[in-house]
C-alpha cells in the first residue's frame, strides 16, 4: 500500500470512528459484550438507552440528506426481525434480538444488511473458536447430526420439527453480544471502504 493510499485509509477510519453516532454505538456494544460475557445477560436499560439515543440522534442529525424520520425505525425493525427467528428456535437470547434492534436504530436499514451478514459470519467464526478452545467438537458434530436427522424425519412425516436443544447437550454457549459487536464494527468498516 502506497503512502497516499495509507493516508486515505486512515482518513476513512477517522471519519467513521470520530462520528458521535458510531462512537456511542461502539461504546454501548462493548458494555453489552462485557455484561453478556460475565452474566449471559444484556441489561434492558442499556439497550433502551441505546435505542433512544439512536432514534433521536438520527432524526435530529440524519446521516445523509435523504434519510427521513423513519430511517432509524426501519433499521431497528430490520435488526429485530432478522434475529427474531433465531430467538424463536432458541439459537440466541432475547437480549441479542434487542441488541440487534438497537444497532439498527444507529445504522439504519441499508448498513444493517452488511452488519447482519458480518454478524452472522462473526458468530460462526467465534462459535468455532469456542468449540475448539473447549474441545467440544465431537459434541457439536453429534448435535448437528441429530438436528439434521430430526428435521429431515419430521419433514418426511409432515410434522413441524422442534429444533431447540437441551442446554446440557450444548457444545458451548457463545455470548452473542461479542459476535454482534464484532459483526457491527466489521460491517461498518466494509461499508466505509466500499467493499459491500
Amino acid at each position: 500500500m502506497s503512502d497516499p493510499e495509507f493516508r486515505a485509509a486512515l482518513e476513512l477510519l477517522a471519519m467513521l470512528f470520530l462520528d458521535w453516532r458510531i462512537a456511542v454505538l461502539i461504546l454501548l456494544l462493548v458494555v453489552a459484550s462485557v455484561f453478556d460475557y460475565r452474566s449471559q445477560r444484556i441489561p434492558n436499560r442499556l439497550v433502551q438507552l441505546g435505542v433512544l439515543f439512536g432514534l433521536i440522534y438520527n432524526i435530529v442529525f440524519p446521516p445523509y440528506r435523504d434519510a427521513g424520520m423513519l430511517w432509524p425505525f426501519a433499521g431497528m425493525g430490520l435488526g429485530f426481525l432478522a434475529f427474531l427467528p433465531l430467538y424463536l428456535i432458541s439459537a440466541t437470547g432475547a437480549g441479542d434480538v434487542k441488541l440487534m434492534a438497537m444497532v439498527g436504530a444507529f445504522v439504519g436499514p441499508f448498513d444493517m444488511i452488511g452488519v447482519l451478514l458480518c454478524t452472522m459470519a462473526a458468530g460462526g467464526v467465534l462459535s468455532l473458536l469456542l468449540v475448539l478452545a473447549r474441545g467440544t467438537g465431537g459434541l457439536l458434530l453429534r448435535n448437528l447430526t441429530a438436528l439434521l436427522k430430526l428435521g429431515f424425519l419430521s419433514g418426511q412425516a409432515g410434522i413441524r420439527p422442534d429444533l431447540s436443544l437441551n442446554a446440557d447437550a450444548s457444545a458451548g454457549k457463545l455470548p452473542y453480544a461479542l459476535a454482534i459487536s464484532t459483526g457491527t464494527i466489521a460491517g461498518l468498516l466494509v461499508h466505509q471502504f466500499g467493499i459491500l
